[in-house]
């Protein structure tokens, strides 16, 4: 699992009440889930009702796994994507999202953004794949869609990490654009500036 940092170019200050406004909260405020679709993958927005299912562990038919059920592996995601819409709503488009091929296909992974961005702009967001697709360049393509999903609701910087011996996630990150710049003990830390939406 990756989990990377969106951040914003700039924050501007309403005088009028003399607290700092995000320009990705005003942008966010009109962006509600979006399905994003690409040459192979299509993200479509994750529910609470999937994701009260996953946590009671039933699985449908319709839920169409490839390879095995992801987010049942990702209980603590699930539990914190519901008691942010418990008690703030929706965090839409700042939310998960499975990764199914195609437009309808099998669902193949998920990406997971942790809620809007806070008062500095900034959303964290993680992704994965079930083993069975990995090193067909879905990875790649779905961290590219991430990253549209938010430059559309206002995001201008990404940053990601990477554990440092995932090595594969270190080449799916520096394919989507993004570049190393800096590392810790366990971690590397990557980024791309995103065009203004």
């Amino acid at each position: 699992m990756i989990v990377k940092t969106i951040t914003c170019r700039s924050m501007a200050v309403d005088d009028s009440r003399n607290e700092h406004v995000s320009p990705v909260s005003s942008v966010h405020e009109r962006v509600r889930p979006v399905t994003q679709t690409t040459e192979e993958l299509t993200l479509r927005p994750f529910t609470t009702e999937q994701a009260r299912r996953v946590l009671a562990g039933e699985h449908r038919a319709d839920d169409r796994w490839e390879g095995g059920y992801l987010f049942a592996d990702e209980n603590e995601l699930v539990r914190e994507f519901l008691r942010v819409v418990d008690e703030q709503g929706d965090p839409a488009p700042f939310g998960p999202y499975l990764i199914r091929r195609g437009a309808d296909g099998p669902a193949i992974g998920g990406v997971v953004f942790f809620g809007p961005p806070d008062i500095d702009g900034i959303v964290e967001f993680a992704f994965a794949l079930v083993p069975t697709v990995r090193g067909n360049g879905f990875a790649t393509e779905a961290v590219r869609a991430a990253l549209s999903i938010a430059e559309s609701g206002g995001a201008f910087f990404a940053r990601a990490e990477a554990d440092i011996d995932n090595v594969p996630a270190q080449r799916v990150l520096l394919r989507a654009g993004l570049i190393e710049i800096a590392r810790t003990g366990d971690t590397v830390l990557f980024e791309t500036e995103l065009p203004a939406a």
